[in-house]
């Protein structure tokens, strides 16, 4: 499992977390695919408050299984004050975007307004040339599983220095970025491999992804997301947040180390223009609206089964072996047998999580205010999925 975020020269991983060995889950069970009963949240307010302890800010959270909806928080949603987290924060989401995203693009599939296996040119004309890169070999399909090749913007020195970074970030933290500048970065590097070779996350192949519902819906891409996705589900504290630099209430600060020379100095983040993830990770929602848009996914409420099937086609992700990339989402089995659809995302002061089973009766939302402590996201998995961790009890 990957944890992405902007980070340090734009470096798309926050960390990698080692999830095939069974060191962070409690003994063996049996597969639980479907929610139990009722899941053990003390163990998972333990882990959330373990994270707290270890350094994470905040956690705000909710579940859903069989015996109904929980949702807690731990820590504090501001430093300065010390004013707690709130157990119904909104956040920005980071990736997790990517999820609606690929709903929007396998919804106009079904309707015949495109085919996954079109060509990015033939989509988006002349956008993806030069340095090797070529739309013209590029799918749809291999945007949305990652498989394109495509450099990722967020890796690239300059940008990262100016966006993602220090005094740089601090400086353009309200900038107005358009979607074909980000693209334009990428595209200033040479591919990594051969469309189709292998998969490598990308942030920007959601950026195109996003371009390619404006042309073929010919609306804006935030309306296609509301009135498809939105506006059905009944998700109130879901929104694109266009150039808006501003969390809607009730929300917590958000925080980041910036300053690689300086590992111990926060800076508040909250305040930034989401055009500056515009497409990839500018969405921002709440632990519930999450938990009820990904159970509804998985059990089919957005997407005819044809539609569902390919999203939930996987191809392995060679860095982490056992966890494999669908069309904007991801899947991987616990230790203890339960196998979970999730994306995880992280942008300036946050890092979200979402997962499901796989017959959508048990989710489990979460939020970090602060772009750090991806080691303690695992134990709350574990405690909220699998039970306690070994020795805890």
């Amino acid at each position: 499992m990957t944890i992405r975020k902007r980070s340090r020269a734009g470096v798309v991983v926050l960390a990698a977390v080692a999830m095939a060995a069974t060191a962070f889950t409690g003994p063996a069970q049996a597969s639980r695919d479907t929610a139990a009963a009722a899941a053990d949240h003390e163990a998972t307010q333990r882990a959330m408050d373990a994270a707290v302890t270890a350094g994470v800010p905040g956690i705000t959270a909710q579940a859903r299984d069989a015996g109904g909806v929980w949702k807690s928080a731990s820590g504090v949603g501001d430093l300065r004050t010390g004013a707690p987290r709130g157990r119904n924060d909104r956040f920005r989401v980071g990736n997790l975007t990517n999820t609606f995203v690929a709903t929007v693009l396998l919804q106009m599939e079904a309707e015949k307004r495109l085919d996954l296996d079109d060509t990015v040119e033939h989509r988006l004309p002349g956008v993806v040339r030069g340095n090797g890169n070529d739309g013209r070999k590029i799918t749809v399909r291999q945007l949305l599983n990652h498989s394109s090749g495509l450099f990722d913007y967020l890796a690239d020195k300059e940008y990262g220095e100016t966006y993602l970074e220090g005094d740089g970030y601090l400086r353009h933290r309200y900038d107005t970025l358009r979607p074909e500048q980000r693209v334009k970065v990428a595209l200033s590097h040479d591919p990594l491999f051969e469309p189709g070779a292998r998969h490598s996350f990308s942030n920007t192949n959601d950026v195109l992804a996003a371009l390619i519902i404006e042309r073929t819906g010919g609306r804006r891409y935030e309306d296609e997301v509301r009135n498809r996705i939105i506006k059905p589900l009944g998700l109130k504290a879901t929104s694109n947040p266009g150039k808006n630099i501003h969390l809607p209430e009730p929300s917590s600060r958000g925080y980041s180390k910036l300053f690689p020379s300086a590992p111990d100095r926060i800076d508040d983040v909250t305040e930034m223009n989401a055009s500056q993830g515009w497409g990839n990770g500018d969405i921002i929602s709440s632990a519930d609206d999450l938990n009820r848009f990904y159970g509804a996914l998985v059990r089919g409420k957005l997407l005819p089964a044809a539609q569902l099937k390919a999203m939930l086609t996987t191809i392995d992700n060679p860095d982490f072996p056992g966890a494999s990339y669908g069309l904007g989402i991801e899947r991987f089995t616990l230790g203890c047998g339960t196998t979970l659809w999730y994306h995880d995302g992280g942008t300036m002061g946050s890092i979200a999580f979402a997962a499901t089973t796989e017959d959508g009766r048990h989710q489990l939302a979460f939020d970090y205010n602060g772009t750090w402590g991806a080691e303690t996201i695992l134990p709350i998995l574990n405690a909220e999925f699998c039970g306690a961790p070994a020795g805890s009890r």
